[in-house]
């Protein structure tokens, strides 16, 4: 018998639904994902990816207008991916998002790239870091899944 909770849509934040979505999508496409990634010290990316070339995507799912509107630290997060997205819902005025970057329709379930953002690729010492991290973070999840009383 597992302890897991069974998955429970009203349980999670508009933008987790939509994190949830993206996650699903990438994933069809081989990329495996984190979400609330941390690739530094006082930057949360809300969704990091990484492909089967190695390329590194990031996310940032935004739930609507204000919550937008209200963050103003996305633009620090590029030097962080070979190419960054908003993921929203088909609700969301679109016309907000800077042109320049990737462009994601996303609901719990599923999600649609519309537009690709710019590749800027990584410099090889900071993509092997962030590919570092990553491994770290993926597998001290699993851990704590594993063992949820485990000081992680």
């Amino acid at each position: 018998m597992s302890d897991a909770a069974p998955f429970l849509p009203d349980a999670l934040a508009p933008g987790q639904l939509l994190a949830r979505g993206v996650c699903r999508h990438l994933r069809a496409h081989d990329f495996v994902t984190l979400e609330e990634f941390t690739p530094e010290r006082g930057k949360r990316l809300d969704v990091m990816a990484l492909g089967p070339k190695g390329e590194l995507w990031i996310v940032e799912c935004k739930s609507s207008r204000t919550d937008f509107t209200s963050d103003g630290k996305w633009a620090g997060y590029l030097e962080w991916g070979d190419r960054y997205f908003w993921a929203v819902d088909e609700a969301f005025p679109t016309d907000l998002l800077p042109a320049d970057t990737g462009l994601i329709i996303a609901d719990a379930y599923d999600a649609e790239i519309l537009r690709m953002g710019p590749e800027t690729k990584l410099p090889p010492a900071r993509r092997k870091a962030v590919t570092q991290r990553f491994a770290r973070y993926a597998a001290l999840r699993l851990q704590a899944l594993r063992d949820p009383g485990l000081m992680v």
